[in-house]
């Protein structure tokens, strides 16, 4: 699942910067309830990483039953964190 697939399903763009604000709430909304309903581990990762990103993603130990995901989702979080200007 490619991130720009996932922009372009949810916000109707490839590029968020492109995404209206106003619209943004419904796309988050609308991939929380996909990534409920996924049972694929790629896929519902790729949905929590975007998710993560625009800062609406569940906990690690709501979005994760198995360990190596939460683990996966850590070293996610800590790579986007050291790319994260100062």
């Amino acid at each position: 699942m490619k991130m720009e697939d996932l922009l372009q399903r949810y916000f109707g763009t490839q590029d968020l910067a492109e995404v209206d604000p106003a619209a943004l709430p419904a796309g988050v909304e609308r991939m929380r309830v996909d990534f409920g309903l996924e049972r694929d581990r790629g896929h519902r990762f790729a949905l929590w990483t975007l998710l993560y990103m625009l800062d609406a993603a569940p906990d690690l130990d709501v979005a994760f039953e198995n360990p190596a995901d939460r683990d996966a989702a850590r070293t996610m979080m800590d790579m986007l964190a050291a790319q994260a200007p100062e």
